[in-house]
């Protein structure tokens, strides 16, 4: 089996039509690239869309706020990669006077790239034989070459990087990566490979030793933490008290209601009197939305309360009308559209 000439036919023939296919641009090949990191291409397609309209170049985006770059990205999750990508933006205008790097050292010394960003912007956009290895190239070779090192130590990332390597296609590596990644998304998927119609069926370690569900290997277990989340809503309406996170956590840079974190869920009394102690508050009440909210390792147990406050000195006050201009997360979007306050 040639796997340079079978995956080629392949994906000349079953390739999915996106905007950031067929191009050079490298600014464009970035951004998609870190928007399709943690994210199906389905969801990331308008998001790529929306952001290149309002950043259509690595200027216009370094020249942005923060708030504006975040408010694009709200829905997306994993705010540090838009975060990223705007601090790289300015590393490209200050450091290479706007003109994004054309090497693979260049690329990777931007914020927030890695070998794999690095590999994929430096082949598809300048035609460097680097050979990436995502989530999606992982699994379609420890299921083809029956590999069972765990692909999260440093001994399964050297192996895998290896063997992509030497099967990358050097005359046209862009090309190539993007078909291994493809094939990887389209036909050896996560739960539900499509086997039967796979044209490296005959050859595939997985399938002959009914090991296709077992690969790839991960040597350790993502823990999930719970957190439990209390949030105040104003009793009067007309005037919205937002705060915004500023520690390296979930949802840096995000705005949110005022909040207090427990280790674990507390009562109603003893909420009331932290409440109190914190916001200088006299009363609240338990608002109808509720929600268990789920990240990558963690599990948001979300619950908002009317109130009143106090202590204003660290809020920003804003009216409803005025909330669609500050990013927010998806739980507080979904919060504040049930109460129609966006």
């Amino acid at each position: 089996m040639d796997f340079k000439e079978v995956l080629n036919t392949w994906y000349v023939e079953n390739k999915r039509k996106l905007p950031w296919r067929g191009i050079k641009n490298p600014y464009k090949i970035w951004v998609s690239e870190i928007i399709l990191q943690q994210t199906q291409v389905v969801q990331g397609l308008s998001y790529y869309k929306k952001f290149i309209q309002l950043f259509p170049d690595v200027k216009q985006l370094a020249s942005a706020s923060e708030a504006e770059v975040l408010n694009a990205w709200q829905g997306l999750g994993y705010y540090s990669r838009a975060r990223n990508l705007h601090f790289a933006a300015k590393q490209i205008v200050n450091e290479y006077s706007g003109i994004f790097p054309d090497t693979y050292k260049g690329v990777l010394s931007l914020k927030g790239v890695g070998d794999y960003t690095a590999s994929a912007i430096s082949s598809i956009a300048f035609g460097l034989p680097h050979a990436v290895v995502d989530g999606n190239v992982y699994r379609f070779l420890s299921r083809l070459y029956g590999i069972h090192t765990p692909i999260d130590t440093s001994a399964g990332a050297k192996e895998f990087k290896a063997l992509a390597q030497k099967l990358l296609d050097k005359k046209q590596p862009g090309e190539h990566n993007q078909a291994v990644m493809e094939f990887g998304a389209m036909v050896c998927r996560p739960k539900n490979p499509d086997c039967e119609h796979c044209v490296f069926i005959k050859s595939c370690a997985a399938f002959a030793d009914s090991t296709v569900f077992e690969l790839p290997v991960k040597a350790k277990k993502t823990k999930v933490k719970s957190r439990y989340f209390y949030y105040f809503l104003n009793d009067d309406m007309n005037n919205i008290y937002l705060q915004k996170r500023k520690n390296k956590d979930i949802w840096q840079g995000l705005y949110e209601l005022p909040l207090l974190e427990t280790q674990k869920k507390i009562s109603p009394a003893k909420l009331q009197e932290v409440f109190k102690e914190k916001f200088g508050g006299t009363k609240i009440k338990k608002l109808a939305f509720e929600k268990v909210h789920i990240l990558s390792h963690r599990k948001i147990h979300a619950y908002f309360y009317s109130s009143n406050f106090n202590k204003q000195e660290n809020f920003t006050c804003l009216t409803h009308k005025k909330l669609s201009g500050y990013p927010i997360s998806r739980l507080s979007e979904e919060f504040f559209i049930s109460e129609n306050l966006l």
